[in-house]
């Protein structure tokens, strides 16, 4: 099944790094976080990848199109200009790069993803977060209800430690639990193709109207994943998701 990854946005909350490379291409582990969403989905079966481009695009562009030589050893004949590749170990991928515009909104790149996906079911996440979501469940949970999207519901670590409180007493303390109320988007969509007809174009956000519109429609459904889920919007964030890389990351498989 073909697999939309938005990778267009500024990542002004982390312009840490944003101000030299897009924040799909941070590195985490040694690799982008978009080779780790990529492999996710690739853990499945699911290598088909249409990638929507808008900052700092030719970043992207380049790291795939120099993909064999950055992760494999070659040798060089200058005189030919023949490149012989040594212990390539590249995946079967298919990527799919796609410019949709420096400004568009996230609505707006999934609808310039139409002729690519064209009248088939299609799956979509962000290109910021990595989960051990299980993609063989959730799509047994999309065709099951029939609807025209499914979206993934995760509940984050709170980012404070939690207190349970009654008349003044502390209950109990639990330090950066998960958090148990609150169910959010965590990306990982499944959708129709007529998901595209609820988008009016670069404007839209993906999280507004169309998404809006397929709940007032009751074409919305949450899969809910109790397990593994972090975004990398701060430096925070990604100095988290670097440590959890040194302890073997838990998305992973």
């Amino acid at each position: 099944m073909k697999v939309i990854i938005l990778a267009g946005g500024f990542g002004t909350r982390i312009s840490e790094y944003t101000d030299v490379i897009p924040k799909p291409m941070i590195q985490i582990g040694g690799r982008p976080i978009l080779w780790h969403i990529m492999n996710s989905y690739a853990h499945f079966g699911h290598k088909d990848f249409y990638v929507a481009l808008g900052y700092k695009s030719e970043v992207i562009k380049d790291y795939f199109l120099n993909y064999s030589s950055l992760n494999s050893d070659f040798s060089v004949n200058l005189k030919t200009g023949v490149i012989t590749s040594h212990n390539s170990d590249a995946e079967d991928w298919n990527i799919t790069l796609v410019d949709t515009g420096s400004n568009s909104m996230t609505g707006g790149r999934v609808k310039r993803m139409k002729s690519f996906i064209g009248d088939e079911t299609f799956m979509l996440t962000y290109g910021d977060g990595v989960s051990d979501i299980d993609i063989d469940e959730l799509l047994k949970f999309h065709t099951n209800h029939g609807k025209m999207v499914s979206i993934s519901a995760v509940r984050p670590a709170a980012r404070f430690g939690e207190l349970e409180i009654e008349d003044s007493i502390v209950k109990s303390f639990q330090e950066k639990p998960q958090l148990q109320q609150g169910w959010i988007n965590g990306g990982y969509f499944v959708a129709e193709p007529t998901f595209f007809d609820l988008i009016d174009g670069d404007d839209t956000m993906l999280e507004r109207e169309p998404l809006e519109q397929a709940a007032t429609q009751k074409q919305l459904m949450a899969y809910k994943h109790d397990g593994f889920w972090h975004c990398m919007d701060t430096k925070r964030d990604h100095d988290l998701l670097e440590s959890l890389c040194l302890d073997g990351a838990p998305w992973i498989r």
